[in-house]
């Protein structure tokens, strides 16, 4: 039982305080880790502590409460308490069942005891509210199946055996449908005799479970009256309750049996009779749950085999249904002979049943059900005891027409309308504490059909944008101000820069409906705006290209002029807004009224201020707005509109994924065998592993992976390694490699057996080293090498990417994930060199990494193409975007006919062969290839005769062509090398001429938009996006018939499931097949997940988890990579204890950076206890926007320092865990360093969240919390934020509060083993040439706080200050009066010394009196503005303070600590507070 929520405190408590809490005294006594002598167990605790409050206390679950559970100590107390900490754990997403996997023994009887519980009255020993506990606790049980322990307990639930529980004629019917099931059914039967009659009953009950709990809630809801008070628990229980049937019918496992259970108990037909549905606020989200549970068990799927049910098959099911009531009416009801008699489709409609079935008597109605073996049948001379409402029900719901659910979708308006947006059951608003219970689909391990998997998807990511969208709308038209003018008008007093007045609005275009739709094909409209605003936004609005999606919005404001706008009220009441309607761009029109295209062409220079925009609007949503005109004569939105709304262009392409899903939906989505039932969760994990695959490839070309034979064969450990040549001076790369092809492979991958093949032709390699062919006598016909000394575990990774079937590679913190991924592409462009690779990240920024890398190797850039608008940050000349490559590819022909008029004159050809790719064809067929066959006839070995090494240069027919090459190019050394530098020669020519018939194509086609497609099409070989793009982009690739064999995805464990899932299907299938060979994804599932806005969507709907996660989550193989080369080995033993065997690469040792000591800083890392200043900790100056003055202050005091010390700051990063704790740390540092060229900015100060992917050699960090550990508690961010630092890593924190969290426990055991205050050595300057973890020869200063460090810092800062000084005044001989400001400096600095010593503390509280005061006043200042959140320091508004002290001089004010400058501690009103979880 979660304790009641407490009102939000002011003031955080104190230690000591929270240590003299009841929970915290207990902890200390009996389970707290760091502890060393605990009390002995004692029940009586557990007891109290669930009376009193049942805390979320860390380790109280692991430590003592199942730690010490046994049946002998069960009880109601212990057993809830287990149930509330474990739904706790899931709450708040940490893993809930490892306590349970180590000490798995009294699990089976808990779970039992559990069950009992579930089923007992209520007024009994468990009340409604904690059988709703237990609900919750079941349902972790259910969608947890993964876990070995938890499945083994729940499979006994949800089996064949569970039929017990069918009424006998229900049961004999289903048995008749598959006759498979009556001999399990027998066999069942057989082994119950077998059983004792204990064990015999405790197995009925079991099986029983489900439908007793059926009819437990069935009277629940019956006790809900229709109109009188009803108490919560009550509703909650219900609610509670059809989740839980929502997750067995949406999971195969558990849906196979149990929905003929749900159906045979009408469980749906009682609750929409109910008097809850009818109870309009009480029953909203139970009504909203039924529905989808209404969906859910009438989904198209049959329920034993798992298989998709096409539309015509669900059609037969529906024509069964009714014919077989038509049959009992006609053989057994005379009064129904006109329904036994009509046609199905008159009589399947909901009204002509009722007509039909309604005159029928109570009686009748039950006879007529029983036949169809609905209910028992009814004893002959006695009434039914069902009323007519619920027996007329039975019978029309279960024989209705359905309506498709495909044509529903097709139906529906793809942008949010404001009737959606604002309807807080389907979005809700307020930051979700994941206590209750909402109406959204879930993403859990398993589906039950593709269908069902896009459609999940489908919801929730048109729900989560929507939640966007809504944001963007208060931000964009509350900054315009619209208020009513005098004569009852909208005036904007602001403005906006996502957002303008809509000048004209006119509907030019409304297209014919297709056949069989009654929805317009196309409806265009333009929309006129006014851009007298700056320049770049100007820029930004003509800036719109095609596709982008806007927001066409009406106000209707009543508030007067100037009235202002209060945020905390509901926001559509006070701006008036009425309608929303989404558009799509397709071009700005020109002075003509032409849309002008996107292309490569420069943009047209237009006159004035006025904008016309071409855009498309939803077909679907003007079809309903017109019948809602007409029908009910409602006025007509599209005369209404008077604000456009943009969004960011990376935040904006919802519109797009929604309609690719859709057109997934409607077409045969054809995924390839081998993964089919790997995405839906089902099957062998591993069957899509290439060990498993039956086109396993034999031998392999590694080309430059390897570089040595050494190298080959550490690669591969416990394999003989057989080279085929035994000369040690031709062991060299590159490499073939002949590998034994079998299901298992040696120590790597167990066989399916589980058992490891130890022969010994299991484990021989066959190494084959070959000669690439010369390529030509010019410097730059040199192939580009690998220079990377792979370590095993990476060749294996590499090795199954180039391997058909599906492979991943977990890639810890510093791994070379980006190596991997660009040797397993270079690898397999050599290998199949007609095949063609998609390479899909979640950032252009780690596509931009990957390119860069590309380009190092052997790959032809020819072959290289970029799609999507992130190209132009690539940090090279070149440019790989569509019509970058199609300029290339016109340049470079032009090159090529250049060569070739060269070659011609050498030839001393006429004629004019360079004109065309298609003359220099004809050249090279009839002038170079017939020169090149005779020289051929004339060198090659001419039988018996030795060759002559002279004749292959003098009869050589390229000589002149060659003149520019290093001379000479034949050595004359061995015939052999000779021939071998002639064919490499043909070969740089042949491949001039290759290259033009490929360009052929650029002269046939004169747009540039159809050259890029042809290269899109044709001529890439390595086709790289975003999955944004390939969302956004589906529709235009299939539409060109873009093809790919191979997909390989980097960080793909922080790309959404749908985006990562739609890449797959960017290409039409052949033959019914998908053409896909591989799938490799890259990405670390131990780090953060996609970002998700909306707690609601990310915590209950499980919409945060990656198809990365969720594989490795059903157990798919995967590569761990084991050896890290970025941070100290310290360091990384702070991470590495999430991952498999974690080591480090040896240079990690080795070099010099890694093994020198971090200079004034005694140890490496640190965790440095931070405790409340002035008697605040951290604090909230706005919902969810935590800040701690006193950790803000200690972080830039410990950066200041390092910077004074000589550290470059550029090298130092400061990252937290919060956005106003950011916030604050910029406004510290704008105030006391920012601008002082002595010190400066560091290299970023920004959110552990924001920084994933990102390195530096220094981290500082700040946890912020003081009250709770908030959402550190997730082990994944705690990585991120522990493995971003190379050489030293300062974390500031409540240590009392952290180091008690169960999760965090293997990180803050290693941290607080070190001293608790920070250990500086301030005479060591950077760098130092001390040994890491020697003692050092200077002397150690310990700091105890942080008005301690900021004075140090500050006369640090002094007297460097004074040293410059006293340096300059040598140096220059300045006039006196500078001499006096420098005595003047030294003798404040000796005041500050002497001050320090009397109080070291004293000054710094003096000054900072008023911080929390300025902290909160500053917070309500300002009226809230949200801007882009990610504002740089200088915008967040810092107010100027009167300096404290007196200052030196401008330098020495700016970089006064806390004793010369009054606390900067506001939330910086430019941003909206966000959840605690948002980043």
């Amino acid at each position: 039982m979660a304790a009641p929520a407490q009102p939000k405190k002011i003031v955080a408590p104190t230690v000591s305080q929270i240590n003299a809490e009841f929970v915290t005294q207990l902890a200390c006594k009996y389970w707290a880790p760091h502890i060393k002598k605990k009390s002995p167990f004692d029940i009586k605790v557990i007891e109290d502590i669930y009376e009193k409050e049942i805390v979320k206390s860390s380790q109280y679950l692991e430590n003592y409460l199942w730690m010490n559970y046994s049946p002998e100590v069960s009880s109601k107390a212990y057993l809830m308490s287990i149930c509330c900490m474990v739904n706790e754990k899931f709450r708040e997403n940490v893993p809930a069942w490892e306590t349970f996997k180590k000490k798995p023994d009294h699990f089976p009887f808990f779970f039992k005891c559990i069950l009992k519980a579930a089923l007992a009255e209520t007024d009994g020993e468990f009340s409604l509210h904690e059988q709703t506990v237990l609900l919750l606790f079941l349902d972790h049980c259910f969608n947890s199946l993964e876990v070995d322990l938890i499945r083994s307990q729940v499979q006994q639930l949800i089996s064949l055996p569970m039929w017990m529980g069918l009424q006998p004629a229900r049961l004999e019917l289903e048995l008749k449908k598959t006759p498979k099931l009556r001999k399990f059914w027998n066999l069942i039967k057989k082994n119950d005799e077998k059983m004792d009659p204990e064990a015999r009953e405790q197995a009925y009950q079991e099986r029983r479970f489900l439908s007793q709990l059926i009819q437990k809630f069935i009277s629940v809801l019956k006790s809900v009256p229709l109109s009188e008070p009803v108490t919560m628990d009550k509703v909650h229980y219900c609610e509670r309750f059809i989740e839980l049937m929502i997750d067995l019918e949406a999971l195969l496992p558990t849906r196979r049996w149990f929905n003929t259970i749900l159906d045979d108990s009408h469980l749906l037909v009682h609750c929409y009779l109910s008097n809850l549905v009818h109870r309009e606020e009480d029953g909203h989200l139970f009504s909203q749950l039924l529905d989808m549970l209404k969906f859910y068990t009438g989904f198209e799927i049959n329920d034993q085999t798992g298989n998709a049910l096409t539309e015509n098959e669900m059609t037969t099911i529906h024509y069964d249904r009714i014919t077989s009531l038509q049959r009992a009416a006609f053989a057994h009801f005379p009064e129904l002979y006109d329904f036994a008699l009509s046609n199905v489709a008159e009589v399947d409609t909901r009204e002509s049943l009722v007509k039909f079935f309604g005159p029928l008597s109570s009686n009748t109605l039950h006879q007529v059900a029983s036949y169809l073996c609905l209910l028992p049948t009814l004893p002959k001379n006695e009434d039914t005891t069902f009323d007519k409402e619920f027996l007329l029900e039975l019978l029309v719901s279960r024989h209705e027409r359905r309506i498709s659910q495909i044509q529903q979708l097709n139906q529906m308006p793809l942008y949010p309308t404001e009737k959606i947006i604002w309807d807080e059951n389907i979005v809700p608003t307020e930051y979700y504490s994941g206590e209750g219970c909402l109406a959204l689909p879930k993403l859990n391990l398993q589906f039950l059909t593709l269908h069902d998997y896009l459609l999940r998807n489908f919801n929730l990511f048109r729900l989560e944008s929507t939640y966007e969208i809504r944001q963007d709308i208060e931000d964009s038209v509350s900054r315009m101000k619209p208020w009513q003018s005098e004569y009852g008008g909208v005036v904007f007093g602001g403005w906006a820069r996502m957002a303008q007045p809509i000048v004209a609005f006119t509907v030019v275009e409304v297209a014919k409906p297709n056949i069989g739709e009654n929805w317009p094909t196309r409806v265009r409209a333009d929309v006129t705006i006014n851009l007298n605003v700056r320049d770049h936004i100007k820029d930004e609005w003509e800036g719109l290209r095609k596709h982008d999606v806007c927001f066409l919005i009406t106000v209707r404001p009543t508030k007067p002029y100037g009235t202002k706008f209060d945020r905390r009220r509901p926001f559509i009441e006070q701006i008036g807004l009425v309608y929303v309607r989404g558009c799509e761009i397709q071009g700005m029109l020109d002075d003509k009224g032409r849309v002008i295209e996107d292309g490569p062409e420069p943009r047209p220079n237009l006159r004035g201020e006025s904008r016309t925009f071409r855009v498309f609007l939803d077909p679907n949503q003007y079809q309903q707005d017109m019948t809602n005109t007409i029908q009910n004569g409602a006025e007509d939105v599209y005369e209404t509109f008077n604000i456009i709304m943009r969004r960011k262009p990376k935040e904006n392409n919802f519109k797009a994924v929604l309609e690719t899903i859709r057109n997934l939906m409607n077409t045969d989505c054809v995924v390839p065998d081998w993964l089919h039932d790997i995405i839906l969760g089902y099957g062998d994990p591993s069957s899509a592993h290439y060990s498993k695959m039956p086109n396993q490839i034999a031998t392999l070309d590694f080309n430059d992976t390897f570089l040595s034979i050494e190298h080959l064969k550490t690669s591969f450990p416990g394999h003989n390694v057989k080279v085929t040549v035994d000369d040690p001076a031709l062991q060299i790369p590159p490499f073939r490699i002949t590998f034994p092809v079998r299901s298992g492979k040696g120590k790597k991958r167990k066989d399916a057996d589980g058992e490891d093949e130890d022969t010994e032709e299991a484990k021989t390699l066959i190494v084959e080293p070959h000669v690439i062919p010369n390529r030509g006598p010019y410097p730059y016909n040199q192939p580009k090498r690998n220079t990377i000394q792979f370590t095993h575990t990476q060749i294996e990774a590499i090795r199954a990417g180039m391997q058909p079937g599906l492979t991943m590679v977990v890639g810890p913190p510093g791994t070379g994930k980006t190596d991997v991924a660009v040797q397993i592409i270079s690898n397999i462009y050599h290998n199949f060199p007609e095949q063609r690779t998609l390479i899909v990240t979640h950032s252009n920024q780690a596509l931009n990494q990957l390119f860069e890398k590309i380009m190092a190797l052997d790959i032809d850039e020819r072959h290289l193409l970029r799609l999507g608008h992130g190209e132009e940050e690539l940090e090279t000349e070149k440019d790989f975007s569509r019509y970058g490559r199609v300029n290339y590819v016109l340049a470079r022909r032009i090159e090529l006919l250049e060569e070739v008029k060269r070659l011609q004159k050498s030839l001393g050809v006429p004629g004019d062969a360079s004109y065309t790719c298609e003359t220099a064809g004809y050249f090279f067929l009839y002038q170079v290839m017939s020169r090149w066959e005779e020289y051929i006839s004339k060198v090659k070995n001419k039988g018996n005769t030795l060759p002559d090494v002279t004749e292959v240069s003098t009869f050589f027919p390229f000589h002149e062509y060659f003149a520019n090459a290093p001379q000479p190019i034949f050595k004359g050394r061995s015939y052999e090398e000779d021939m071998e530098i002639a064919e490499g020669c043909f070969r740089h020519i042949k491949k001039i001429f290759t290259q033009l018939e490929e360009f052929r194509a650029s002269e046939l086609l004169r747009s540039g938009l159809d050259r890029s497609k042809y290269l899109l099409v044709k001529e890439a070989k390595i086709i790289a996006m975003t999955c944004t793009h390939a969302a956004l982009k589906r529709h235009d690739l299939v539409k060109l018939g873009f093809k790919y064999d191979n997909i390989l995805m980097e960080e793909a464990a922080q790309i959404l499931e749908i985006e990562t899932f739609i890449p797959l299907l960017l290409q039409n299938p052949q033959d019914g097949f998908s053409r896909l060979k591989r799938w490799i994804m890259i990405g670390d599932h131990h780090q953060l997940p996609p970002v998700i806005k909306n707690m609601a969507f990310q915590k209950y709907s499980n919409m945060e988890q990656s198809l990365f996660t969720r594989f490795v989550r059903v157990g798919v193989p995967t590569v761990d990579l084991d050896a890290q080369g970025r941070a100290r080995a310290s360091l990384c033993n702070l991470y590495n204890w999430r991952y498999k065997n974690l080591g480090n690469l040896p240079h990690v040792q080795l070099l010099p950076e890694f093994s020198t000591a971090n200079a004034g800083l005694l140890y490496d890392f640190q965790l440095i206890n931070v405790e409340d200043f002035q008697g605040v900790g951290e604090s909230e100056p706005n919902p969810y926007f935590y800040q701690n003055l006193g950790e803000a202050e200690y972080v830039v005091a410990l950066f200041m320092y390092m910077c004074l010390l000589g550290y470059p700051a550029d090298k130092i990063s400061i990252l937290t865990t919060y956005n106003g704790q950011k916030h604050l740390i910029r406004d510290i540092i704008n105030r006391r360093c920012g601008s002082n060229p002595l010190i400066g900015r560091p290299n970023k100060v920004t959110t552990v969240d924001r920084f994933q992917g990102q390195q530096n050699d220094y981290i500082l960090l700040s946890l912020v919390r003081t009250r709770a550990v908030g959402h550190l508690r997730d082990v994944r961010r705690l990585v991120v934020a522990m493995s971003r630092a190379r050489l030293g890593l300062y974390i500031f924190a409540r240590v009392s509060l952290f180091q008690n969290c169960f999760e965090l426990t293997p990180a803050f055991s290693q941290l607080t083993a070190r001293p608790l205050h920070l250990h500086i050595i301030p005479t060591e300057p950077f760098p130092t040439s001390r040994k890491n973890g020697e003692r050092p020869s200077h002397e150690v200063q310990i700091i105890k706080n942080m008005p301690q460090m900021a004075n140090f810092v500050y006369n640090m800062y002094l007297h460097l200050i004074q040293t410059t000084h006293h340096y300059h005044q040598t140096l220059l001989q300045l006039p006196p009066a500078m001499v006096e400001e420098g005595e003047e400096l030294q003798s404040q600095e000796t005041e500050l010394e002497t001050e320090e010593e009397a109080s070291p503390a004293q000054t710094d509280l003096s000054s900072l009196t008023d911080a929390t005061s300025s902290q909160e006043s500053s917070a309500s200042r300002n009226e809230a503005t949200c801007s882009q959140t990610e504002s740089t320091p200088s915008e967040t508004g810092a107010s100027s303070h009167s300096e404290a002290t007196p200052a030196a001089s401008d330098t020495t004010a700016a970089v006064a600590g806390p004793v010369a400058v009054s606390a900067e501690a506001h939330a910086p009103q430019d941003v909206t507070p966000a959840p605690e979880e948002t980043k």
